[in-house]
């Protein structure tokens, strides 16, 4: 049996009262404890059901793998004294997952649309020097995993993934809705369970909520895209996705 509180809990409910209720009732002739005795059973199998519906890893666990994977990106990042802000590329032709693009020089400019960026660390684009950067994968590019987002598949799709990865898959916001302007997106989360915080890892990639917003941006419109801003009021987190032609 596995070591989960929720099963275990439920096994000791169920058995407990399915041996007490018919003492109660025959033996002790009480109703009250009988109906107690037959709440545990129904407890105890709410309980087991929790328990299988329980997911293989805790959000516990998976709060500090992330928050161990931010710290380590933010310190190559200011090791290497980066400031400029990540481009968000859709996934490649090859298979590899969508990725984020930090240029070494503040001067170089954004791979375009048909460039193909090397799946590497290190990676050169184009034949000028500043025409490298980092790419690095991010909180966006593994939510994709197992999520309907068509490549390309255009901005009708965008707020029903972002509503189906933030609400329902991972529980960080009540609700998102996604205005398209063309040249920007703007995506607004309600009630957000994750805050902006000015770390350089933000600063450099935006916050795990712009990031996931932007990849989902960039995989829908088959474009690179900049998270351009991110503001909070009133319970609400406005991203502005930058995007580029």
């Amino acid at each position: 049996m596995k070591r989960n509180p929720y099963l275990r809990l439920g096994t000791v409910l169920a058995v407990s009262g399915a041996m007490a209720a018919p003492v109660f009732y025959f033996i002790v002739a009480s109703a009250p404890l009988t109906a107690l005795a037959i709440s545990a059973i129904m407890l105890g199998l709410i309980s087991a059901m929790l328990g299988n519906a329980r997911p293989d890893v805790s959000p516990e666990a998976s709060r500090m793998m992330l928050r161990t994977g931010m710290e380590n990106t933010a310190a190559l990042l200011e090791e290497l004294g980066l400031r400029s802000r990540a481009v968000y590329l859709p996934s490649s032709p090859n298979g590899h997952n969508p990725k984020a693009f930090i240029p070494l020089s503040e001067n170089g400019t954004a791979p375009a649309k048909w460039q193909s960026v090397p799946g590497r660390l290190l990676a050169r684009y184009g034949p000028k020097p500043e025409d490298m950067g980092l790419v690095v994968t991010t909180p966006g590019s593994v939510s994709l995993d197992g999520i309907s987002v068509v490549k390309g598949g255009g901005p009708g799709q965008m707020e029903a993934a972002l509503n189906n990865i933030l609400v329902g898959m991972m529980d960080l916001a009540d609700s998102v809705s996604v205005h398209y302007l063309v040249e920007r997106v703007l995506v607004q989360v309600t009630n957000p369970r994750m805050k902006y915080e000015n770390i350089w890892f933000y600063r450099c990639l935006g916050s795990p909520l712009a990031s996931i917003a932007a990849t989902v941006v960039s995989q829908s419109l088959e474009q690179p895209v900049r998270v351009a801003s991110e503001t909070e009021k009133d319970k609400k987190m406005v991203i502005e996705i930058e995007v580029l032609r």
